[in-house]
């Protein structure tokens, strides 16, 4: 959590009182000086153009801001043209702001028609060219668009004609009008068109084993944070700024122009849903551009990396759908990393410190926040700090007595991120790979950008928290002379009603709170992943937050129903009986059995039908009758009648059987052609030669870990946690559709990962050359051997009608899945998320809580 700021402080004051000028007041006044680098230019740029005596209205205001912050890293005078567009009316959207931007930087002067045009000055697109546009993609994507109902198309719509060149600089607002009014013409109001069935697909006769798991539309597409926004407007490959003009040649002779980005987790823990924004953006961004991506291991702490959080990650990023162009650690580069720490020190801009860590904080200010200092060190001779860190590497110091700092402007800066940082530290523990070779090893702020630059990173993309790193990424690669990637910072995603920080799930694991790290109430995406929770849910949830340099802080609802509305129309529907009563029809014979066909789907024809046997002995749910009947009760009673899901007649109660408790244990109804029930139910029936009921040995319903909306901001947010998080029944049962249900999605998780792995391949060909990429698949070969993804029984979920939405636990035992022999059947099924999001009863007491 960030630190709160203090009004007192004088500085601060000064610079609030300053904005409250210019109508800037509130949480954004407060967030800008927080950040030292948009505040100081910022107050700059009012002071330059007196802006504290223009009473400037609040929008004008907000633009200003904007121009300040996104042009901080710009020099004063370039900087002040772009707000003094901003002042004359010429720039108006955050878009032309970000473009005005980026233009100056890559301009030594200014062409003031040039920018015009770039930025879409006096740009005017009316209302009616924008409804033209809509209506032109509309007609040439006319099949998409239908068979996903119309109105579910709309933001893919919106992104698509905001993305092409003619409507860049349309007003958002009359593009939405547009498409609105369209789509309001040819499918009728939104809330009436969203209700009907799409149009019946041509291969709706395809068997259930076929169409089991047919895919259908997302509720925003996995592109569309690509298309707008933040994402949308970052600089092209070699745009980004060099110190001399042969280190960008080299960078786009070594890409071929190409956008490469990078993953780069610390290998000491287990991914949660925040890193799944990170995957989204360094992979999706990529592949948006027909990139490239690494996925980069930062293993530059050894103490704390496990070989198990290395092969989850992979895994992760692979159960994600994106395939790494190489698979690389920061640990590859220690020779290389370890010669420019060397050639830093001979430039005069590195020296080893003897200071303690209580030293080095002081020299920096301390705790209070006073005066910095230099270190002692700082100016010791570069032979000494050469003969002294080969002193280090050769074991001479403890952990503590020696540090490379990196000279930089501890005095001049207001940056803390510039303060002499350190570069190397003594820390005597073995690597994982490169066991102990080293007994000195680089810090992060050392290592990034350098590896970023070995690889040549065109874009670096992170979270805000490094937005003072810039600085000294920039600062480093330039004091060393080498190619210099540009860093961008978003905002990172936080959840509510849960934790997320390493150290508080640490504790929930080792106390036994939870059974794991991939416990399916945790937030790891390993727990996500063994709940159930599609990865296309995931990555569709990240992207209907959009990118912004805002923090996103949701609500763990918000996120179920994101996963809601992703399986609605992409997952079959079962019947399944969670706590079952015994039905005999006494007027159907012992051997009566009709096969009856019904639809995996009643919304999606083409995911096909399967066939239920209904014979004279069912069972239902115990919710689902009542000995004593009642006016508003619409179910089955003695005496009363009820249909069957897709049984061609009702049946009517004649009678029950209670044990020595009381308690119901069959109910006794005949077959009925003349009743007329008021409302169907689901069922299972018994009939041994087609394996019904399938029997489920654990159904596990899941819900909120924590009492607390915000665990996380409780002073012990372990006296928060819900003993009744996890319900478990055991005498569930299955219709046998799900044996074809199980087999169809295995199969198509398989098709799925082969398909991924083939493209990857395509777009390393595509992006850098079929010798390049043949190099990259060396280098990565051996790992990806080792690690093949195993897309696992998660991948088989279905609804349960009037339940919820289920996949299969991994724990299952499923001999005509794993062609296990000796071994006897165990289902275990775990609810992903309600059917809605006030559900919460079965109308059944559970077996078990835990």
């Amino acid at each position: 959590m960030a630190p709160k700021l203090d009004v007192n402080d004088p500085q601060v004051k000064s610079l609030l009182e300053l904005f409250a000028k210019i109508s800037l007041t509130g949480q954004r006044a407060h967030d800008t000086v927080k950040n030292a680098k948009y505040a100081r230019s910022l107050e700059q740029v009012i002071h330059a153009l007196k802006l504290d005596e223009a009473n400037l209205d609040a929008k004008t205001s907000s633009a200003v801001v904007v121009a300040a912050s996104s042009g901080a890293d710009l020099e004063a005078t370039k900087r002040e043209y772009v707000v003094r567009r901003v002042l004359d009316g010429d720039l108006k959207s955050s878009d032309q702001i970000q473009t005005a931007v980026k233009f100056v930087a890559s301009h030594t002067t200014i062409d003031p028609t040039e920018f015009d045009k770039e930025c879409g000055v006096g740009v005017q697109v009316s209302a009616e060219e924008c409804q033209n546009a809509v209506r032109s993609y509309m007609d040439a994507n006319k099949p998409q668009i239908d068979s996903s109902g119309g109105w579910a198309s709309m933001s893919s719509i919106m992104s698509a004609v905001r993305a092409t060149p003619e409507m860049r600089w349309a007003n958002a607002l009359d593009i939405k009008a547009a498409v609105e009014s369209e789509l309001k013409a040819r499918y009728g109001e939104r809330s009436a068109a969203l209700k009907k069935k799409p149009e019946k697909s041509t291969e709706g006769g395809k068997s259930a084993k076929q169409n089991a798991s047919t895919t259908t539309s997302q509720p925003t597409g996995p592109d569309a944070m690509f298309q707008e926004g933040f994402l949308a407007n970052l600089h092209k490959p070699g745009d980004n700024p060099q110190l001399t003009p042969e280190l960008r040649a080299k960078h786009l002779e070594a890409t071929n122009g190409s956008v490469m980005t990078r993953f780069p987790p610390e290998p000491n823990g287990f991914l949660h849903i925040g890193h799944s924004k990170a995957i989204a953006v360094n992979f999706g961004y990529a592949k948006y551009h027909k990139g490239l991506c690494y996925l980069r291991f930062d293993d530059t702490n050894p103490e704390a990396e496990e070989e198990k959080y290395f092969l989850s990650i992979l895994e992760t990023v692979r159960w994600l759908g994106f395939e790494p162009y190489q698979v690389t650690y920061s640990s590859d580069y220690f020779p290389r990393l370890y010669e420019l720490a060397v050639e830093l020190i001979k430039r005069g801009l590195a020296y080893v410190d003897h200071s303690s860590p209580e030293q080095i904080r002081a020299q920096r200010g301390g705790p209070e926040k006073g005066a910095r200092s230099l270190s002692p060190w700082r100016d010791r001779p570069v032979s000494e700090s050469l003969a002294e860190f080969q002193a280090m590497k050769q074991g001479k110091y403890r952990s503590g007595e020696a540090t490379l700092r990196m000279k930089q402007d501890v005095l001049g800066s207001g940056n803390p991120q510039m303060w002499d940082l350190i570069a190397y530290r003594v820390l005597n523990a073995p690597h994982h790979r490169t066991k102990s070779e080293w007994c000195i090893y680089p810090t992060y702020d050392f290592t990034h950008c350098l590896v970023d630059s070995f690889e040549n990173i065109s874009h670096s993309l992170c979270t805000t928290e490094f937005i003072l790193s810039r600085e000294s990424y920039e600062w480093l690669c330039d004091a060393l002379q080498v190619y210099k990637p540009r860093q961008y910072e978003y905002g990172r995603l936080n959840m509510e009603g849960t934790v997320l920080s390493k150290r508080k799930m640490l504790k929930l694991v080792q106390g036994g709170y939870v059974d794991g790290w991939d416990d399916p109430r945790m937030y790891t995406l390993i727990g996500l992943r063994r709940r159930g929770v599609p990865p296309g849910a995931i990555l569709s949830f990240v992207s209907s937050l959009g990118v912004t340099t805002n923090n996103s802080t949701i609500q763990t609802n918000r996120f179920d129903q994101s996963v809601r509305q992703y399986l609605e129309l992409d997952t079959p529907r079962l019947m399944m009986i969670v706590h079952p009563i015994k039905i005999t029809i006494e007027n159907l014979d012992e051997d009566f059995v009709l096969q009856i066909e019904k639809p995996l789907h009643p919304k999606v024809p083409a995911m096909g039908t399967t066939k239920v046997p209904f014979t004279r002995t069912v069972y239902i749910d115990r919710s689902d009758f009542r000995k004593q009947d009642a006016p508003d009760y619409f179910r089955l009673a003695p005496g009363k009648s009820i249909g069957l899901y897709q049984v061609p007649c009702p049946i009517t109660c004649v009678s029950y059987r209670e044990n020595a408790d009381g308690d119901v244990q069959e109910l006794i109804c005949r077959y009925d052609e003349h009743a007329k029930p008021k409302t169907y139910i689901q069922w299972v029936a018994e009939h041994a030669a087609s394996h019904s009921p399938v029997k489920v040995s654990e159904v596990r319903f899941f819900h909120n870990l924590f009492t607390s909306d915000n665990p996380a901001a409780e002073e012990d947010f372990l006296a928060t946690i819900n003993p009744n998080s996890r319900e478990v029944f055991y005498d569930a049962l299955l219709e046998p559709g799900f044996y074809d249900v199980a087999r169809t999605a295995m199969q198509q998780a398989k098709a799925q990962a082969e398909q991924l792995q083939q493209n990857a391949k395509r777009l390393a060909v595509e992006a850098l050359g079929e010798q390049r990429a043949k190099q990259a698949k060396e280098h990565t070969d051996a790992l990806q051997a080792a690690h093949t993804t195993d897309f696992g029984k998660e991948s088989i979920r279905f609804q349960a009608m009037r339940v919820g939405y289920f996949a299969v636990d991994r724990e299952s035992q499923l001999s005509f899945l794993d062609k296990s022999q000796g071994e006897e059947d165990r289902l275990i099924l775990n609810r992903i998320v309600t059917l809605k999001e006030d559900a919460g009863k079965t109308g059944s007491k559970p077996a078990k809580t835990s």
